[in-house]
C-alpha cells in the first residue's frame, strides 16, 4: 500500500552544454510539444523547461541571470562565505589571545 502513488526518487543526473542546447532547440523548433521532448528522452519536464527558459535569458529575449552571471554570482557568494568564516576565525584568535596577554 505504501507504494502507491510514490515514484522512486531518480538520481540526479549531469548534463553536457551541446546535450542541453540540442533539447533547446528541438523545443524551439515546434516540431513537439517540451512535454514531448521532456519523454522521448527520459527527461524531466521540468528540467527540459528550465533550459529553454536559461537559453531565452542567455539569448536576450527574457530578463534574468545569464548563465554567466550566474556562474559568477555562485562564485562571489563561495567567496563570501569563506571570507566570513576567515573573520570568524581571527574573532576567535583574538579572543584567545586576548585572554592569554592578560
Amino acid at each position: 500500500m505504501e507504494s502507491m502513488g510514490k515514484k522512486k526518487a531518480r538520481p540526479r543526473r549531469s548534463f553536457t552544454l551541446e546535450f542541453k542546447a540540442e533539447i533547446v532547440e528541438l523545443c524551439r523548433r515546434g516540431d513537439r510539444s517540451v512535454g514531448q521532448v521532456a519523454r522521448d528522452f527520459d527527461l524531466t519536464e521540468t528540467a527540459v523547461r528550465d533550459w529553454v527558459k536559461q537559453a531565452a535569458v542567455d539569448a536576450g529575449e527574457r530578463d534574468g541571470l545569464t548563465s554567466g552571471e550566474r556562474e559568477e554570482l555562485a562564485a562571489l557568494r563561495r567567496e563570501n562565505r569563506r571570507l566570513r568564516e576567515d573573520v570568524e576565525v581571527l574573532k576567535r584568535a583574538t579572543a584567545f589571545f586576548a585572554k592569554e596577554t592578560r
